[in-house]
């Protein structure tokens, strides 16, 4: 009896050991403040994004059978309460069938930025195929998400990808593709009075492909379940905004 609640004991040691230790790999990444004057536009953000702001990737994989890894890296900056942000990809399969606004742009070459502003537990999903068709929503878990207005995302995310904005089947070769992305606070409606600087919050960052020939799931943090799972607020690293 002893020895069977000895081992029971054990076991969620080990457990809790593990989980610790995925929390303790949480990344901390600093987004710098890039100052401008005035009206800026996607191109403009491109320029000042690749002189000074450094890379980051999206390179984990965290579920053995999903071993393909496409190169994914973004550069990410803030600037007059917007988040600056530009995603680079390569990779073996490009698909973009989703046209409309917060479709399941997921199953296409998609690239992700899921963001907890007040570290809560209530997160904004931004998703991007890779012909800038934009999902948004937000609650506190997959099952308890509420989609932002269509209208308003198409009024104030501006999204520029070098593939262009028009649907495509299936292309197989060698791409590389780039996506930036201007996401002003605005857009956070369920957190209105935000204001980015010096805002400490918590995030995660994502590659993925469910309709692709070649399913892949990436992270930027790790991500400590069985199965795929980018809905899981509990694995973001941390954003502070400078």
């Amino acid at each position: 009896m002893w020895k069977r609640i000895h081992l029971v004991i054990l076991f969620i040691g080990l457990m809790l050991a593990c989980k610790s230790e995925i929390h303790s790999q949480d990344k901390v990444l600093k987004v710098k403040e890039i100052k401008y004057n005035g009206q800026v536009g996607l191109e403009q953000v491109s320029q000042l994004l690749e002189k000074h702001v450094e890379l980051e990737h999206v390179d984990l994989i965290n579920w053995d059978k999903f071993s393909y890894r496409p190169d994914v890296a973004f550069r990410i900056a803030h600037s007059n309460n917007a988040i600056w942000l530009k995603y680079y990809v390569k990779e073996k399969n490009i698909l973009a069938s989703v046209g409309d606004t917060n479709g399941p742009v997921a199953r296409d070459s998609c690239v992700e930025f899921f963001m907890d502003p007040l570290g809560n537990g209530n997160y904004y999903n931004f998703e991007f195929n890779c012909i800038g068709t934009v999902h948004l929503a937000y609650g506190p878990g997959r099952g308890q998400r509420q989609f932002v207005d269509p209208n308003t995302i198409r009024n104030l995310i501006e999204v520029q990808s070098s593939l262009g904005a028009q649907t495509f089947t299936e292309r197989t070769g060698d791409f590389t593709w780039e996506m930036t992305i201007i996401i002003p606070a605005e857009v956070l409606t369920h957190n209105p009075e935000i204001k980015l600087k010096g805002l400490q919050s918590t995030a995660n960052f994502y590659k993925c492909g469910d309709a692709t020939s070649q399913r892949h799931y990436l992270t930027w943090n790790p991500v400590g379940t069985e199965k795929p799972d980018y809905h899981r607020p509990e694995f973001f690293g941390k954003l502070i905004f400078q």
